[in-house]
Formats: C-alpha cells, sequence, structure tokens
C-alpha cells in the first residue's frame, strides 16, 4: 500500500446524528470521506425509537453546519422551539442531512465495520505505525472487503449494546433463558407493541428517562385496556432524580415527566419498588415470569409479570478496535481524560463541560470515538456536545487546531438531557441525572418497599396522558 495518508479518506463509522454531523463537518472543509453505517437507512437506530417525543426542542437538535449544507436544498428550517419525535428528527433533518450532495455519494448503507486495525501493523508494533493506513474490515451483502482511511471517526453509538438487568453488571441468573419476555428500552407500547402489553402486568426496570417514557405510556395503556398493570422497579431507595425538578426544570417537557411519573406513583397506578437489585429470572409456567432482588443484607424480594423492560441504559462495545492503542477509564469505558468530566458519580448533563479532541484522543493516532460511544457507560451524554466534538475532530484532521480548540455550547441551565440512553440504571438516577427537585417541589410520593405477585390495583385516570417523552439519537441526552 503505498497511497500516501494524504490521500485516503477519512471514515466515519455511524450515520446517525453525529456521525452525518461529522460528514457535514467533513464535507464542509472538502476533505476526502466515506460514511458507512450498517443499516438500510439513515439513523437506523432512531427509526427504533420513532414515537418517543424529545423534551429538547428543535433548536439543539440541529448541527450548525449541517443547517448550512440543508439550507443549500429546498429543506424548510423547522419550528426551533417546537419538540419533534425521533422520526421527525430523522424524516425532517436526519434524511435530509444523508441525502444531500455532498453527503450521500459517500454513503454506504448496509456495510458493517466488524473490526478496525492498520495496514500491516498489529497493536503490538510501534515502529512507523503512524504512517501506516487504518484498515476496516467491512462486511455488505454477505461480502468482506477491507477499506483503508487516514483517519476514523467513530460515531457507532451504543444502541445495540444494552446492559443486562443484573445488578451486579452481569446478566441475571436466567436472563438469558427469559430473553423471550424481555424488551429493551422505548418500545412502541401504545403502537406497533400494543398487543403484547394490553392486558398485562409489565415490569420496568430503570431510573431514566426512557423507563419514566415507558411508565407513562404503559399508565396510558392501562387507561385504555383493563387488566393492564404497571411495576417499576429502581435499584436506588429513592425515585427523587427521576421525578425531576418540576416546573423549575429549564426545559417543560422535561420537567412535565417526572411530574407526571410521580402523580401516578402517588395515586397507586404505577407501584414503585425501590432498593431493587435483579439477582434471579425465573419462567413461571403459564407464560410468566419471576424477578427476584436480592440486596447487600440478604433481603429478597420478588415479582411476578408478564413482560419486563429492561430500561437499564446502554454499554459501549470497543471490541472492533481490539488492535488498536486505546487509553480507556476502567470505570466508564470513556478515554482516560474524558472521564472525570463526565463521571455520572460527580455530573449531571446539566454541569458536563464543552469538549473535544483533546479529551477524545487516544495513543492511536487520529482514531476518535465520538457521540454516546465517547461516554462509554456514563449517562451524561448530550447530542449537541456530540456535535461539538465532530467539529472539534475534524477541524483537528484539519489542522485547524484554534478552531479545535475553541470550544462553544449553549445550552440551558439544566442541560438538554435525551433518550439516548446509556447507563440509566446507575445511581445518577438515570439519563443525564434527572434536575435536583426545587426547595418548593412536593414531597415525593411513599414508595413500596416489597414485591407482589398479580399487579397493579386501581381505577383508570381521570384523563389520557400526554406522552412528553425524552429523545436523542445514538445517545442519552440532545
Amino acid at each position: 500500500m503505498n497511497q500516501p495518508l494524504t490521500e485516503l479518506p477519512v471514515v466515519v463509522i455511524g450515520a446517525g446524528p453525529v456521525g452525518l454531523a461529522a460528514a457535514a463537518h467533513l464535507a464542509d472543509r472538502n476533505i476526502d470521506f466515506l460514511l458507512l453505517d450498517s443499516g438500510g437507512e439513515a439513523a437506523a437506530a432512531i427509526r427504533q425509537w420513532g414515537h418517543v417525543r424529545l423534551f429538547s426542542p428543535w433548536r439543539y437538535n440541529i448541527d450548525a453546519t449541517a443547517q448550512v449544507l440543508l439550507e443549500k436544498t429546498a429543506w424548510t428550517t423547522p419550528d426551533l422551539d417546537a419538540n419533534p419525535t425521533g422520526a421527525d428528527l430523522v424524516e425532517e433533518y436526519l434524511a435530509p442531512l444523508a441525502a444531500t450532495p455532498q453527503i450521500a455519494p459517500r454513503l454506504r448503507l448496509g456495510h458493517k465495520v466488524t473490526a478496525v486495525s492498520r495496514v500491516g501493523v498489529d497493536r503490538v508494533r510501534s515502529r512507523s505505525r503512524e504512517y501506516a493506513p487504518f484498515l476496516l474490515r467491512v462486511t455488505a451483502a454477505g461480502q468482506t472487503t477491507d477499506v483503508h482511511a487516514r483517519a476514523i471517526i467513530d460515531a457507532s453509538g451504543t444502541w445495540s449494546a444494552p446492559n443486562v438487568l443484573g445488578a451486579s453488571g452481569l446478566p441475571a441468573r436466567g436472563e438469558a433463558d427469559a430473553a423471550a419476555y424481555i424488551d429493551h428500552a422505548l418500545p412502541d407500547v401504545l403502537g406497533t407493541a400494543r398487543a403484547i402489553y394490553a392486558g398485562k402486568h409489565t415490569l420496568v426496570i430503570g431510573a431514566g428517562y426512557s423507563a419514566v417514557n415507558t411508565l407513562l405510556s404503559l399508565a396510558e395503556l392501562a387507561q385504555q385496556e383493563r387488566g393492564t398493570h404497571v411495576t417499576w422497579a429502581i435499584r436506588t431507595g429513592s425515585a427523587a432524580r427521576s421525578f425531576g425538578g418540576g416546573a423549575a426544570d429549564a426545559l417543560p417537557a422535561r420537567g412535565a415527566l417526572g411530574s407526571r411519573l410521580r402523580a401516578l406513583v402517588a395515586e397507586g397506578r404505577v407501584e414503585l419498588l425501590n432498593q431493587f437489585s435483579t439477582e434471579r429470572i425465573r419462567i413461571l409456567p403459564g407464560g410468566s415470569v419471576e424477578v427476584e432482588s436480592v440486596d447487600a443484607r440478604g433481603v429478597s424480594k420478588i415479582v411476578s409479570a408478564d413482560r419486563i423492560v429492561a430500561a437499564t441504559g446502554f454499554r459501549p462495545d470497543h471490541s472492533i478496535a481490539a488492535e488498536l492503542r486505546l487509553d480507556l477509564d476502567p470505570i466508564l469505558g470513556a478515554t482516560r481524560t474524558l472521564a472525570p468530566l463526565i463521571d455520572p458519580n460527580e455530573h449531571s448533563c446539566g454541569t458536563v463541560p464543552p469538549h473535544g479532541v483533546d479529551e477524545l484522543t487516544h495513543p492511536e493516532p487520529n482514531y476518535f470515538a465520538v457521540g454516546a460511544k465517547s461516554y462509554g457507560r456514563a449517562p451524561t451524554f448530550l447530542m449537541a456536545t456530540g456535535y461539538e466534538q465532530a467539529r472539534s475532530v475534524v477541524a483537528a484532521l484539519d489542522g485547524d487546531w484554534d478552531a479545535a480548540r475553541d470550544l462553544r455550547l449553549e445550552l440551558p441551565e439544566t442541560g438538554v438531557c435525551s433518550a439516548s440512553l446509556p447507563g440509566e440504571e446507575g445511581e445518577a438516577g438515570g439519563c443525564c441525572g434527572a434536575s435536583q427537585p426545587s426547595q418548593t417541589s412536593q414531597p415525593e410520593p411513599q414508595v413500596v418497599q416489597v414485591g407482589f405477585a398479580t399487579g397493579v390495583s386501581g381505577g383508570l385516570l381521570s384523563e389520557p396522558l400526554p406522552i412528553v417523552t425524552t429523545g436523542s439519537g445514538s445517545g442519552c441526552c440532545s
């Protein structure tokens, strides 16, 4: 391979919001690139939760450089103060962006990257490493080929790697056997999946906004379909973070989520089990499952249900880069430089500072993970932050270090969290961690601390619950 690195393209992995933003910045700087995505359409992951409404308005979901590309076409700017659904995000922004003449010829759908290395250089070899092109092994239409690149921007996200239900980080005993009874984040409860949940008892496990969204949808379904029962299990002793700040939240739609859920719990329409650490799942005769929690003191709680929704977040899969030199934080799986800035034990999404190429750099020159994948298992990711990451990395690849390090990000005071989903079951209390309740917030409803076998009883809701939900693509926040 004698082709100079400068003549090779930058390869972007993943055609979601951040990957498409990276492509837009590469096009804007006239840097040759390829955009590879394993799906049959751009933004394939977001299409799976298209029924969900983001609580962040359009103004926080559009990359500025991508908008410039779109404005050269017949694209119409959406109402920047409106809250789109995932489907709106795809149809009104991401699909048109992927179809622009600057991106469409370089987009390769149905192309799955299975491994990344350097041409003729494995992870052990150091000599002249930085001069060897990247080698991406790609599968498409049943054929495997190798693609060479000068740099890699991995924006593949975490949607395909959900966390397990087991509280230890390992699968709960029996979890694999019960897979047919377990659905992952954001099922379309009121739409395509309605028949699965109607008239059934569903246990939702998780404390983040995807759990909140699903609980609200299930509560509305219970109003419409007799025999539908809802139980909510969280690992922590309090649901305060999930309930959030209510009217004090800088994003009213997000504050409304927690307020509605608080009311449902207080009225007994959603049964809340706290300090629930999933240990074992058993399949029962008749087509239901029994979920057992065992805490550090050995106290056991048991719930039986027809379905389980695992809203426990996602984790990154770095296996494709096993032959690259990555310096990952041992706790979060982000770079060591970025990890302390996003640690969910210390930060919510609103307190994570803007960051770019310096915080995303690995010992492997010119390999960058951006977007939700860059955050590892931290649930503090912002889609807008992902756009700033992409802008900074592309500027650095262009040699424009002044622009790369001129980091700017304007967000509401409490941050702009969304559905993107990683790590929601941690102590941070969910996707980005909900804002803390104000001093004038209503007291937290009393919670149920023991399991039960027959589900939630109670009458119909007094009125339909409008579903104002979370959002963002492959990451947790937008």
